[in-house]
């Protein structure tokens, strides 16, 4: 839970702009379009001071609150906005509600999520919901929420599920420090009479001891031992550490588990297949972004994928230390700055031993790392030019609901941009190969000198300037990983050549990582192609990258083993112009 008590959150308060306030009411009526333009207009008001504070959570999460009245109204995580109980008191029927016993709030303040157990079935079913959707949770005979989170799983998947596990993430509850920034006042009495006579689960009332039973099942603690907590909470948290033991012997546990626990239970499979089938004594010192890349990701079970910023270490370099710390597995140094390798592992340490390597990925033969130039197993990554809406010409995009930020192709771009000019009648009378400009093109498209000048642009003039005027992106695709999207334009292999001493000149190569090349493979292959030595430095100021150094001018044969052998696009490679030109020496 982002705001639990007993930690600290920083704050940055300012207040909000006209513009602000006008993209908020946007947003929050495509978020919520239940809420009607005079409800938005008494959430936001126009001569009223909205506050928009900075807050930075205990775990790190940076979070924009939206403040009226010193009450907090929404909150924006991940560019998702989400209401405060403040506002869900007022609207309370604003998100799909799940319905819960009084003793789980409790728990739910201190900092659990709400399990399917636990959730009161009401005679006419549960709301309709998709995993990862906005709700909020109440309390049995009052409609008023009291924690507001996302959906586990959808409706679907929690009668598929026997209403067994987690149900709701909680985000935010009553009494939390989100709660206690605003005024500190308690759920407003708003009666629910058809969930007075229903019990756990939609069946009638039933016994205080199983009430309690359904209960105890309902929540799962999410505690850190290093916290300070009230009595009461460390009491519930004894409490579900007794009924998770006894969970850990039932055949049911696989669906308790969370997709954070999930990823690291694969995660965890992955490494243990590397060491015990992939790496070799030889091999070592190993780049660890190396191991990851050619070991871990092949030892992934097939119908699965391997991200580790969905596991609870969310960087490579700490999963690794724990695995160093917590079972003597590896040990990981820092041979070059900024650069971590690993540097020796424990063969017969009894956890590897122990191993079964799962039958849907039996170890295959690793092939001998000689730096030959066969000997190197890569695929090219599939790269594509993407573009994200901007500010600038998002009115060109609402009629689709293209928000800012948005992430479209190239040829989605031109599909909206030409159903817009149809829609609206701006195909010129006399010439069908030009668009009469409207003001919103003229809003989104031109410069302010040309505004009395341009009446009508070409249909390609039209789109490369809509293109130009959006946040060009790019989405990277390794074989067998998850696409990785990023805002501007991706880094070219860099090749130079720079003076060392007197007489002397080195090539250096430098981004191959950005294209899943191991500097490691490379700098050998360049090694037996050339016949001259290299080496591998750090990049200042550049984490996990290594430049690599060769002797001489090699630009060519450099540019050679990048487009022949590795199958990089030219347009990708940055140097290759300074190339030395052939013929005779004067």
């Amino acid at each position: 839970m982002l705001y639990e008590r007993g930690n600290e959150f920083q704050i940055l308060n300012q207040k909000a702009y006209s513009e602000q306030c006008k993209n908020l009411k946007a947003d929050l009526s495509a978020a919520f379009p239940s809420l009607s333009a005079d409800e938005l207009s008494e959430l936001i008001p126009n001569k009223e001071e909205l506050n928009v504070v900075k807050i930075y959570a205990h775990k790190g999460d940076a979070v924009t609150l939206y403040v009226l009245h010193k009450n907090p109204l929404f909150f924006e995580l991940e560019k998702q906005l989400y209401p405060t109980v403040y506002l869900l008191w007022r609207f309370p029927g604003l998100l799909p509600i799940f319905t819960t016993w009084s003793p789980v709030l409790q728990k739910l303040i201190g900092g659990a999520d709400l399990m399917l157990p636990g959730v009161v079935v009401p005679s006419n079913g549960l709301p309709d919901v998709n995993r990862g959707g906005c709700c909020a949770v109440t309390v049995v005979n009052n409609r008023a929420p009291v924690a507001v989170g996302t959906a586990a799983v959808s409706t679907a998947e929690m009668h598929n599920l026997g209403m067994k596990g987690r149900g709701v993430c909680v985000l935010h509850t009553y009494m939390d420090n989100l709660w206690a920034f605003g005024d500190k006042s308690a759920p407003p009495s708003l009666p629910d009479p058809e969930s007075e006579e229903q019990g756990p689960n939609g069946e009638e009332s039933e016994t205080e001891e199983k009430v309690e039973e359904n209960v105890e099942k309902s929540v799962e603690e999410q505690h850190n031992p290093d916290q300070m907590v009230t009595d009461e909470v460390c009491s519930s948290v004894e409490e579900l550490n007794l009924a998770e033991k006894g969970e850990q012997e039932d055949e049911e546990e696989e669906d308790q588990k969370t997709p954070q626990e999930i990823m690291d239970a694969l995660l965890f499979q992955c490494f243990l297949h590397a060491l015990k089938c992939k790496v070799k004594k030889s091999e070592l010192p190993l780049l660890t972004s190396t191991f990851l890349r050619n070991h871990m990701f092949s030892c992934c079970p097939s119908g699965k994928q391997l991200d580790i910023k969905k596991s609870s270490y969310k960087k490579l370099s700490k999963f690794l230390h724990t695995m160093q710390q917590q079972y003597n597995l590896v040990r990981i140094k820092e041979l070059t700055k900024g650069v971590e390798s690993i540097v020796e592992v424990d063969w017969k340490n009894p956890e590897l031993r122990s191993f079964n390597v799962p039958e849907d990925t039996a170890c295959e033969a690793v092939p001998a790392q000689d730096g030959g130039e066969a000997e190197v197993q890569y695929c090219p990554p599939e790269i594509t030019t993407l573009y994200s809406v901007s500010a600038r010409v998002e009115p060109l995009f609402l009629d689709v609901n293209k928000r800012k930020g948005t992430i479209l192709q190239p040829a989605e771009v031109r599909s909206i941009v030409t159903e817009y000019v149809k829609k609206n009648e701006l195909v010129a009378e006399n010439n069908k190969n030009y668009v009469t400009i409207n003001p919103t093109l003229c809003d989104c498209l031109l410069e302010k000198s040309e505004y009395q000048e341009i009446e009508c642009l070409k249909w390609d003039d039209l789109f490369s300037r809509t293109l130009g005027k959006m946040q060009e992106c790019y989405q990277i695709v390794f074989p067998g990983q998850t696409p990785i999207i990023k805002k501007g334009h991706i880094e070219p292999i860099d090749i130079s050549v720079a003076s060392r001493g007197s007489n002397k000149k080195v090539t250096l190569i430098k981004n191959l990582e950005v294209y899943g090349l191991d500097p490691t493979v490379v700098s050998i292959a360049l090694q037996h192609r050339v016949q001259a030595s290299s080496v591998l430095q750090p990049i200042p100021g550049a984490k996990d990258k290594v430049l690599v150094q060769i002797q001489g001018n090699q630009i060519q044969q450099v540019s050679n083993l990048l487009i022949d052998n590795y199958q990089i696009p030219r347009k990708y490679i940055q140097g290759i112009d300074k190339a030395p030109k052939g013929g005779k020496k004067k």
